[in-house]
């Protein structure tokens, strides 16, 4: 049953990243999104080459998503200035991961987009 519940999960961030990337191709080349998915932590980032040296490729974290299995909700972080996670007060636990996805695509209060 586990396997089945990372995969549906991974699927769901699959998705979303899907729907928050530019279309263009082009576009892609400096500026894309990815996640990665370990069973209880998302990780949300841009992907964009280094400014003085493009052909160095940076991840920079703007979102992480953690499962509590003990309690059955999931809390959302953003990613502050200074390089630290903080939970992201107006929303920070759902019951379900795509709730927090939403919360992260409105960005009602511009933390994870700028």
């Amino acid at each position: 049953m586990k396997g089945k519940e990372i995969d549906l999960n991974d699927g769901i961030l699959k998705v979303f990243i899907e729907q928050i990337r530019p279309k263009e191709i082009e576009v892609r080349k400096q500026l894309d999104m990815g996640y990665s998915w370990d069973g209880s932590v998302a990780l949300l980032y841009e992907i964009r080459p280094q400014w003085d040296k493009p052909e160095n490729i940076l991840h920079h974290e703007f979102a992480k998503i953690r499962y509590y299995k003990s309690r059955g909700e999931w809390n959302l972080y953003w990613m502050r200035a200074s390089g630290k996670w903080e939970a992201y007060e107006p929303y920070p636990v759902a019951t379900h991961l795509q709730e927090l996805l939403e919360v992260i695509k409105e960005d009602k209060y511009h933390c994870f987009f700028g």
